[in-house]
């Protein structure tokens, strides 16, 4: 029912009574009316003119725009049924009947006949194929054929013309830098399948043509007229794969809808499907070679011309299948075919008008426009697949290599798809059983370089594969590009890429063993790397600093400014977390005084709540005490004093009271001090302070949790009081402060009587 070319079959009948056609027409105008009509390019963006009548056939050929409906499915065979075949040129054609005193005049526009005296049928080009399908379907393949050959032969004629025309005005145009649409609706693609009608039509004969040596009964000894009008030599089959190839190359708009743009596509690709079972003898290679050069020649004609209209449809496709097939034939030509096809202007017309020398710095952005190309990422991956065929069939040939380098970098704005081409190349290059392709891995690294640079200040969720790749493949370039890589990381990589994926790869046994380095070689990598790591610390501290320690730990001068690096970010541009593991790392590596210095510093950044007793930190403020009481009397008295001001938490303040009271600081030391023997007081400083801070945070966390108790709370809560009973017994006068706690309590919340009741009960 929704068949557009289907109505367009039957109302075309050549046979139809007057009376059945103004009957199909009042039953399609009945259909076309109701609201839930689908439209023909499946979107309501579509408002098109009268297409069909390109002849002044009909009553429907000047309509007004703005009263002008929505095309519907229908609208094409309702416009049809003001068509007929009493013209009498149309007559000739189809019934064979010899035009016995026919002069032409090859220059004029709609000439009847072209120079050889052969039939020509001017009219719009989906409408005449159309006729062809009626033609067809109505039984009459004879008149099909012969209809199909003189619309050929027209569009053949009028390439020419375009040619011709084009050459002369091409210094103007060119100079504009401005290109007009020839065709606001393309063959390929179109509803009404143009070309797929005369490339079947053609076949079909064609493949009768084949058998004919054998066959007396084929087919094209039924119409033995229609080969004077082929040209000496010429089959059907060739007329076909012609008549493809032009409709395949005609430079076209990109329709609005997303249906009629995915149309565009599989049409494109059913037709390049049927090409390629056609296999090329000379013949179609001089066909092929004829219509290449038309394409690079044809100016606003072909969407391979020189200029091309910012939203026609991209050939990337088509250019593919063209450069695989003259690839052995004319390599030159296949190449300038291809590269001229790598173009998307859609996505470049919002690039700014900087430096462009330097493609990456095209700005990717898809225009905000309207209509919206649904088909993009379709057609950005075909774009790929075009680059992708060019760099496999270019290995080995260094300047064509460089060529399809500079296509991709100029024309691909997609991120992900350099990448996968950078990918492709590097795969093609190392291929087991030879020598690396050093020209294709050098284009796969400057490829991957460029996904470094747009990748970098935007979010790329595959940026860490990207980053450990791009090493991987310097690595296989060689020693001189690592060091490269690592000399202009900044323009390449965040401060953390480059330390904890760049240097810490290079660096690594296995690269040094992948690139058979002497010692001279590797130091000067490892030189570089350690550079590189010290840069990235000063600009990213936070993020870096660990890295930068660890990669300068063999090199004493470049490991002693990496900890200066450190202690300058550690009051401004460090979290106390960064701080104490970088603190832990110097204990581990033998350091305990830098530790402890590290440790110190971090206590300053670090504030812990009275109710914060499951902070992360906790561990770290422990290790930090125990390390100090380790290392002697001074810097245990040094840090409690820190520790008081930063943490408020009774437990924890109580763990750290308890640990230094039960061994005596330095004896860990190795230089344990004469005065290291003796347990240090309770009532002097430092540890009276540390006493006093605790019982005073447990005095504070009681009334805390007082204020907002719960009664399921209130046994956790005599436990607590316990605890805070142990440490006010530490203190010499412990027993009388700690009976006068409790007191208080009794007064301040006697409103609380059952918990009052519990605490009574336990403390008296």
């Amino acid at each position: 029912l929704l068949n557009c070319a289907l109505w367009m079959c039957i109302v075309l009948n050549p046979h139809c009574k007057p009376e059945q056609k103004a009957a199909w027409l009042r039953q399609l105008k009945k259909w076309n009316s109701v609201d839930v009509c689908p439209l023909e390019d499946g979107n309501h963006g579509n408002e098109l003119p009268n297409l069909t009548n390109a002849l002044p056939q009909g009553a429907h050929g000047n309509q007004d725009s703005g009263t002008r409906p929505h095309r519907t499915v229908f609208t094409r065979a309702i416009e049809a049924c003001d068509l007929h075949w009493q013209d009498s040129h149309l007559q000739h054609i189809i019934n064979d009947d010899l035009y016995t005193n026919y002069c032409y005049h090859d220059n004029t526009e709609n000439s009847l006949f072209d120079s050889r005296g052969w039939l020509l049928w001017h009219e719009h080009v989906p409408t005449a194929c159309a006729r062809v399908d009626a033609l067809r379907s109505h039984g009459y393949p004879r008149e099909a054929l012969r209809l199909a050959i003189a619309i050929v032969n027209t569009l053949r004629r009028q390439q020419q013309k375009q040619l011709e025309l084009f050459r002369n005005h091409k210094k103007d145009l060119l100079h504009k830098g401005v290109t007009s649409i020839t065709n606001l609706e393309g063959w390929v693609g179109h509803p009404l399948d143009p070309i797929g009608t005369l490339f079947s039509t053609l076949m079909e004969t064609g493949r009768g043509d084949e058998d004919s040596f054998s066959s007396k009964h084929s087919e094209l000894h039924l119409f033995p007229s229609t080969r004077r009008f082929l040209e000496e030599g010429e089959s059907y089959l060739a007329l076909a794969v012609e008549t493809a190839l032009m409709g395949l190359g005609q430079q076209r708009i990109m329709p609005d809808g997303l249906y009629a743009q995915e149309k565009v596509c599989r049409n494109e690709e059913h037709l390049i499907a049927k090409l390629q079972e056609v296999d090329l003898d000379d013949t179609l290679v001089k066909i092929f070679r004829k219509q290449a050069v038309f394409l690079l020649e044809g100016g606003p004609y072909s969407g391979l011309g020189e200029l091309i209209y910012r939203e026609s449809v991209p050939m990337h496709t088509f250019a593919k299948y063209l450069f695989t097939c003259l690839l052995p034939h004319d390599a030159e030509l296949a190449y300038k075919i291809a590269l001229r096809a790598m173009r998307l202007p859609v996505l470049e017309s919002t690039a700014p008008s900087g430096d462009m020398s330097r493609p990456h710095h095209i700005v990717s952005v898809v225009p905000n426009r309207y209509p919206r190309w649904f088909t993009l990422s379709h057609i950005e991956s075909q774009q790929c697949e075009l680059a992708s065929t060019m760099l496999t069939a270019a290995k080995g040939d260094a300047r064509r290599l460089e060529t399809v380098l500079e296509s991709i970098q100029k024309n691909i704005h997609s991120s992900s798809h350099i990448f996968k081409l950078a990918q492709d190349a590097f795969k093609i290059a190392t291929l087991m059983d030879s020598l690396p392709d050093i020209t294709l891995l050098k284009v796969s690294l400057e490829l991957g370089l460029q996904v470094m640079r747009m990748t970098l200040s935007t979010l790329n969720w595959r940026r860490r594969e990207m980053v450990r790749w791009l090493v991987t493949c310097a690595t296989e370039v060689g020693v001189y590009a690592l060091d490269s890589i690592m000399q202009s990381w900044f323009t390449l990589f965040t401060p953390t890429e480059a330390t904890s994926i760049v240097a810490t790869t290079v660096m690594s046994n296995s690269t040094i063993v992948r690139l058979h380095l002497d010692c001279h070689q590797q130091e000067n990598l490892a030189s570089s790397a350690r550079t590189l790591a010290l840069q990235c610390a000063m600009k990213d501290p936070q993020n870096c600093a660990l890295s930068a320690l660890t990669l300068c730990e063999k090199d004493h001068i470049a490991f002693e400014t990496a900890y200066q690096i450190v202690l300058d970010a550690a009051t401004t541009g460090m979290s106390y977390t960064q701080l104490f593991t970088i603190a832990r790392y110097m204990e581990h590596r033998g350091y305990p005084m830098r530790a402890y210095k590290l440790a110190t510093l971090a206590m300053a950044h670090l504030n812990l709540s009275y109710n914060q007793d499951t902070h992360p930190a906790i561990n770290d403020v422990l290790w930090a005490c125990a390390l100090s009481h380790s290392l002697g009397k001074n810097e245990l008295a040094a840090i409690i004093p820190l520790v008081v001001k930063s943490v408020k938490c009774a437990t924890v303040l109580s763990d750290i009271l308890r640990r230094c009271t039960l061994t005596t600081p330095g004896m860990v030391a190795l230089h344990s001090r004469r005065n290291s023997g003796k347990l240090m007081s309770l009532d002097k400083a430092p540890l009276r302070q540390l006493l006093d801070a605790t019982i005073g945070a447990y005095i504070n966390t009681t009334h805390s949790r007082l204020t907002h108790i719960s009664p399921r709370h209130y046994s956790e809560f005599i436990e607590f009081l316990s605890k805070a009973r142990e440490t006010f017994l530490m203190a010499h006068d412990g027993h009388i402060q700690f009976t006068q706690f409790i007191d208080n309590l009794k007064q301040i919340y006697k409103g609380k009587k059952k918990l009052m009741m519990l605490v009574r009960e336990r403390f008296g």
